[in-house]
């Protein structure tokens, strides 16, 4: 006992001394370039609980012992150790971590750091990605990327996505982007029954997505770049222990916006009061909303399963998805089944590498009838939707007096239409490459590369319409067309990269190499109507084009400041005739990184770059096959030639041009890219020029000199100018709280500048042969071209009253005029990330400027005479109330009072989550809610602001849509 009362006493005795010890250090944390301090760095004594952070000035104190080891770590920097020596006071200065510098970004046929960038590049990583319910990979980057317009085709489950890079570049050509997917360029098309050409890809397979905006950073793809490239990696294995990902998610899409059309009671009181005695005894007695019988909510599921590691000494990530999903249209579905396998061996110490891709997907689609849309619109809201007295399998449905059946111009009831039409396919697709590597053992500067590839997709469809379907057909008993559909792109690449450094700060990279890729499609079709009435009911067309290139790039860096890039491609399409079948497409570019100029040592700026670069791209993507010789369409049964008691099929020649050549794309492209106080603030700007020569388009040509009168031929030039500018901003940054921004805003110009005749486009409903747009030189592809609306001192249109503003007092197609463009002036996005600890939000939102919709669904159902004409009853859009226009007129549906401007705002997602790392050992789960769509501030007055081309016609309406979802990592 007295022993350890004597050996507390003695502990007693030391504990003042022991804090005596102790000495409190303080000091001022920098960064190491601009000498500024840096806000909530984080000093930790090694291998204790005890620490502290600088203040809002780069300030600390904390109570050390002699000896002690501080660790100095920030997001962003290199973390630092150092260990106290007794001294009072100890400033820290942290070098930046340079991994984003270093990072690597894929570009064509090789890989580059980040600094040497030298063309018009941009990458989104999957940690930026768009949240939220995502069924196609376009949807990840909308909004995020300047210069790049993301459009869905409307609300149906992966619905496919136009993305336009720096505005329209062609007039009839495919204006999507070339995707290239781990090296493989895929045909932008896809087999009938396909909602979208991207949707085998799981998103949540994909690491990143890089944008290759101008041609000095295209013009290595040749004649498929015209619109830019957009280039994805997926997620690779990894030589590592194994990880395993599950994520499931639940959506619930709503629809929550519809056409403005009369109610019952309004369309009552309208009859009522217009209508005669015969139209008054049409009215029914319910209260129908046609839109709210055939939209309803959706519910869908996404679950994706992978794992990644390393097996029996080899890289490897497999994958597994299955998406199940119902549009707001009524038996509207997309089911999802995708797989994917990467496996990266390599062999002979590292110098032959190998890259094996493969990914699967089946779907299976229910597709509801969109017809319905338009008939929700038009249907009589006093009619119910079932008659039992109905020989239409009890749907209502207007009568013809004379013939018992619907008449011909009524509209079909839409629920009906909805319930006995089957539409179903199941589509099948396989994209594998494998990529080999062989660094030569002899000559290690040499890397020799083969990539082999092949898309292979294939879908079977079947439309059944019941014999119950309202129809003025007496003969009708069903229908049933089918179709299989096959397309296969095959592709072979081999090519050669020198990589020499030369010294330190100087640097070669070459490549070389030959590119072939083939095209196949076979189509087939049947249709049991024509079969009956004794026509051709098959259909078989089948085609191929091949593609042959050669290319090479050359980089060299000089004084690690000073960056030349130069391309060249040479392309050889089967689609034009031996003479203009090659294409020389050369580009080069100049960069200067002039942060790396003694001027600029010990400043805040971390990155500044001066870009210059000029290309040139090709194009025929959509151009039909064989288009310079002679091709024969054999007649139908019903126009065979009578020869005495027989009947012989002819063939007639189709219309040919042996002069195309290809359309060419010439851009220029001036930027900067800067990074500035320690890469809070960095970003690009980029002032470009693309003008488009040889445009291919419809021509017409004399009667007599051709087997038509008109062909396609290159005829015109375009150009497309503008201004890009981006940039990201973090405000706070330190270990428990991080914001960031993102702001993109792009300008562009688009004009023809030359075309030697106008061209009429932009069909709308209504009347017989109308159009609204024009191609027409010195203005925007599609412009509108319609009559200017006089209007009355209270601002109400004067039916059929229009200027004439050529002065001839006869209002004709001479008085139509320039009105607008569906193209926007001004794009923007924002988005801005915060995380708190465990807690993280994410808001995405856009806004477009200056693009314009022209109203179709108002001038077709706004004019009363429509609302009791063909002896049936018709609703009217409440467009009426504002018009007052009595009569469906050619010129009516060209009136400039339906062009209205469709700028917008969106707030486009919101996403809400919380990580939890502590429930299960070495399982982290991240459970989170999102919305998508949630606003859109607009004066447009129709369904939806957003409508890619211009014309809103009964739309699929987008969702609103709620998700709930967790991921795991264990």
């Amino acid at each position: 006992m007295k022993t350890i009362f004597n050996s507390v006493l003695l502990a007693l005795f030391f504990v003042p001394t022991l804090v005596l010890a102790q000495t409190t250090v303080t000091g001022t944390v920098s960064e190491n370039t601009s000498n500024l301090p840096i806000p909530g760095v984080n000093i930790i004594v090694k291998g204790t609980t005890s620490g502290t952070a600088t203040d809002f000035d780069g300030n600390y104190a904390l109570s050390v012992n002699e000896g002690d080891v501080l660790e100095f770590s920030y997001i962003g920097y290199k973390s630092q150790e150092l260990t106290y020596a007794g001294q009072t006071t100890l400033n820290v200065k942290l070098l930046e971590d340079t991994a984003v510098l270093d990072e690597v970004v894929v570009i064509g046929y090789g890989s580059v750091k980040k600094e040497d960038l030298t063309g018009a590049v941009d990458m989104i990583n999957s940690d930026d990605f768009n949240e939220g319910p995502v069924l196609s990979p376009q949807q990840l980057i909308s909004g995020k990327v300047a210069g790049v317009s993301v459009t869905s085709g409307g609300g149906a489950p992966g619905e496919g996505q136009n993305i336009v890079i720096r505005g329209q570049g062609s007039l009839s050509l495919v204006g999507t982007p070339l995707y290239v997917i781990d090296g493989f360029p895929i045909d932008n098309g896809s087999v009938g029954g396909s909602r979208n050409p991207l949707n085998f890809i799981n998103p949540s397979d994909i690491e990143s997505m890089v944008v290759l905006k101008d041609a000095s950073a295209t013009a290595i793809y040749g004649s498929r770049a015209a619109n830019g490239v957009i280039l994805i990696t997926t997620k690779k294995g990894k030589d590592s222990g194994f990880k395993f990902n599950l994520s499931s998610s639940a959506t619930v899409s709503t629809p929550f916006n519809k056409v403005d059309v009369m109610s019952a009671e309004q369309f009552t009181t309208l009859i009522e009061q217009n209508g005669t005695d015969a139209n008054i005894a049409l009215l029914g007695s319910a209260n129908t909303d046609w839109q709210d019988e055939i939209y309803s909510n959706a519910y869908g599921s996404d679950h994706a399963f992978s794992a990644i590691g390393n097996a029996f000494g080899t890289p490897i990530r497999a994958s597994i998805g299955y998406s199940d999903q119902d549009g707001i249209l009524k038996n509207d579905n997309l089911t999802r089944t995708t797989g994917a396998l990467n496996i990266k061996p390599s062999l002979f110490d590292d110098h032959l590498k190998l890259d094996l891709n493969a990914r699967g997907m089946y779907t299976e689609n229910t597709f509801a009838n969109t017809g319905a849309i338009s008939s929700a619109i038009d249907f009589d809201p006093t009619q119910s939707v079932y008659d039992a007295d109905s020989k239409y399998g009890g749907y209502f449905s207007w009568i013809d007096p004379n013939t018992g059946n619907k008449p011909s111009l009524a509209p079909t009831n839409p629920v009906a239409l909805l319930d006995l039409v089957d539409d179903t396919s199941e589509v099948r697709r396989l994209v594998a490459n494998a990529k080999v590597d062989y660094n030569l053992h002899f000559f290690e500067d040499l890397t020799a590369t083969i990539n082999i590839g092949i898309d292979k997709q294939n879908s079977h469809g079947r439309t059944v319409t019941s014999e119950l379907i309202p129809t003025p057909d007496e003969t009708w008993n069903g229908s049933r067309t089918s179709y299989t559909q096959e397309a296969t792109n095959k592709l072979f690449d081999a090519y050669v990269t020198y990589a020499k450094t030369i010294n330190e700060k100087n640097a070669l990279t070459a490549v070389a190499g030959y590119s072939y890729q083939s095209f196949e499609y076979n189509n087939f079709s049947y249709d049991s109507e024509d079969e009956e009435d004794g026509v051709d009911y098959e259909f078989i067309d089948k085609s191929k084009n091949v593609l042959l290139s050669y290319f090479g790039r050359v980089n060299y860096t000089l004084n690690e400041k000073y960056l030349i890039t130069a391309s060249l491609r040479a392309d050889a399409s089967s689609k034009l005739n031996p003479d203009d079948r090659w294409g020389y497409f050369p580009s080069a570019a100049l960069a200067w990184n002039i942060h790396k100029e003694s001027f600029l040592e010990d400043t805040a700026v971390n990155e500044l770059k001066l870009r210059l670069g000029y290309g040139e791209v090709g194009n025929v993507n959509g151009l039909d096959d064989y288009k310079f010789i002679t091709s024969y369409t054999g007649s139908q049964s019903t126009a065979n030639y009578q020869f005495g008691d027989s009947f012989y099929q002819t063939y007639r020649p189709s219309a040919l041009n042996e002069d195309l050549r290809w359309e060419v794309a010439q851009t220029l492209n001036i930027g900067i890219d800067y990074a500035l106080f320690s890469r809070r603030l960095s970003g690009s700007v980029n002032v470009y020029s693309k003008k488009t020569k040889d445009l291919i388009s419809d021509s017409f040509v004399d009667p007599f000199t051709n087997f038509g009168n008109q062909i396609e031929a290159n005829i015109g030039d375009m150009e497309n100018k503008g201004i890009e500018f981006n940039l990201n901003v973090i405000p706070v940054r330190n270990d428990n709280f991080e914001w960031s921004l993102n702001y993109n805003i792009a300008f562009n110009d688009n004009e023809i500048t030359n075309l030697p005749d106008q061209q009429y486009v932009g069909g709308i409903s209504g009347g017989t042969g109308n159009t609204v747009q024009t191609h027409v030189e010195g203005e925007a592809p599609y412009s509108f071209l319609v009559y200017e609306q006089v209007y009355d001192s209270s601002g109400t249109p004067i039916e059929g009253a229009y200027v004439d503003r050529n002065g001839d007092n006869i209002i004709n197609d001479d008085d139509r005029y320039i009105n607008h463009d569906p193209y926007a002036d001004v794009t923007m996005g924002l988005s801005t990330n915060l995380s708190y600890k465990k807690w993280d939000l994410a808001v995405v939102t856009r806004a477009n400027i200056g693009n314009y919709v022209y109203n179709n669904v108002a001038s077709r159902a706004g004019t009363l005479n429509r609302a009791t004409e063909n002896g049936i009853l018709t609703n009217l859009h409440t467009d009426y109330y504002d018009t007052g226009f009595q009569s469906l007129t050619d010129n009516g549906l060209q009136s400039d009072h339906y062009v209205q401007d469709a700028s917008f705002f969106k707030l486009d997602n919101i996403t809400l989550g919380y990580t939890l790392t502590e429930a299960i050992k070495n399982t982290t789960f991240r459970f989170y809610g999102s919305v998508q769509n949630v606003l859109t501030v607009t004066d447009y007055d129709g369904l939806d602001p957003e409508v890619y081309g211009g014309i809103d016609n009964d739309f699929y309406p987008r969702p609103r849509t709620y998700v709930l979802g967790v991921n795991i990592d264990f």
